[in-house]
């Protein structure tokens, strides 16, 4: 016996009712997992809210546009 993960974008019940369908008729025993997918990677979007959290408590630091260069060491 030989296991393998398919991953499936159902658009709607029809189509998992289908694919249901056909393995039972190949009588391939399956299992299904609903996967809730986050949009952002949980890493990046807690840096953000640190980011954001920073911000408010003052901990920033204000550069004129004219002075990013000299900022940034480019000049």
């Amino acid at each position: 016996m030989e296991t393998i993960n398919i991953t499936a974008d159902i658009k709607d019940k029809s189509q998992m009712d289908a694919l249901k369908a056909f393995l039972k008729a190949l009588k391939i025993k399956f299992e299904i997992e609903k996967k809730e997918e986050k949009p952002y990677n949980p890493e990046f979007v807690a840096k953000i809210m640190e980011s954001r959290a920073q911000y408010e408590r003052g901990e920033f630091t204000r550069v004129k546009s004219e002075d990013l260069e000299d900022f940034l060491g480019l000049k």
